[in-house]
């Protein structure tokens, strides 16, 4: 009596374990069941509201990378309805690509050649045009600057053997080649010259040692955390270098791409730029 006792107790047991257990999976079922609604929910509207947003293309010069990508969230919250896509690269490439027929709102130039082209060309809205901000040339090199170098003359010496530039078709790669033309030393470097893509590939170049020093921005070495050796003087340059920004004749969203070159004269925009090493011209 007691073996049955015992085995028809255990029996019991078990079968309370079963039944709770299913208890709780059912629980656990009904929990899961009454969640996913809520998420879902979640999710459509997530959806909705990207739906509801439209964007606004920047095409901009490599240099204003940084700056532009910080400004990113002060506008999108000044305009919740709005959403910023960046095309960062050359002025040069940049304006091919426009020609090319690439969807384009604003346009912000490192120089004013590609600018002057478009609105040539009647491809920008010109009364939305203007100068930006101000820029400088310099020449930069890593920190250490193993090489001594202290100006742009000393580009000639033997013990400097590698120059990254920005090639012809980048505006820093064009006011290189003005500013080493002026000083007479041009054709004497060419054998020691690298050229690069946009500005950001030459000074990744300078930042890891793979050239000796390059020719840069002020804001990119700044950036990089380069050591500015020299400043491109009056006398080396005919030009400031001044970025101007303006709205294309053919974009999609003009009245979003205004209400984007307003916020870039504003002063949240000034104190960003200047914070960069840009000299705004918008105040």
């Amino acid at each position: 009596m007691n073996l049955k006792k015992i085995a028809m107790t255990a029996l019991a047991g078990a079968l309370l374990i079963t039944t709770v257990g299913c208890s709780n999976n059912k629980k656990n079922d009904n929990n899961s069941n009454e969640a996913a609604p809520s998420s879902n929910v979640e999710k459509s509207n997530e959806k909705e509201e990207s739906k509801d947003k439209k964007d606004v293309i920047v095409f901009a010069a490599a240099s204003m990378t940084e700056a532009l990508e910080e400004l990113k969230a002060e506008f999108e919250k000044e305009n919740p309805n709005l959403n910023l896509t960046f095309n960062f690269d050359s002025s040069g490439t940049l304006k091919t690509q426009i020609d090319s027929g690439a969807d384009c709102d604003v346009f912000v130039s490192a120089a004013q050649k590609q600018m002057d082209e478009l609105e040539k060309e009647d491809k920008i809205d010109k009364d939305t045009r203007f100068d930006l901000l101000e820029n400088e040339v310099t020449l930069a090199v890593a920190k250490g600057n193993e090489k001594g170098i202290k100006d742009f003359k000393d580009l000639e010496k033997d013990d400097v053997e590698k120059i990254a530039l920005g090639n012809s078709d980048v505006p820093v790669g064009q006011y290189s080649e003005e500013i080493l033309k002026n000083l007479g030393i041009w054709d004497k470097i060419q054998d020691k010259v690298t050229l690069g893509s946009n500005v950001k590939e030459v000074t990744s170049w300078v930042s890891e040692k793979a050239a000796d020093c390059g020719i840069v921005y002020k804001t990119d070495a700044k950036t990089a955390g380069l050591e500015t050796v020299a400043v491109a003087d009056d006398s080396m340059l005919k030009n400031k270098v001044i970025y101007p920004a303006a709205l294309l004749k053919n974009s999609k969203n003009s009245e979003e791409g205004k209400k984007y070159l307003e916020f870039l004269k504003g002063k949240k925009a000034s104190e960003v730029l200047d914070k960069y090493g840009f000299k705004p011209l918008s105040k």
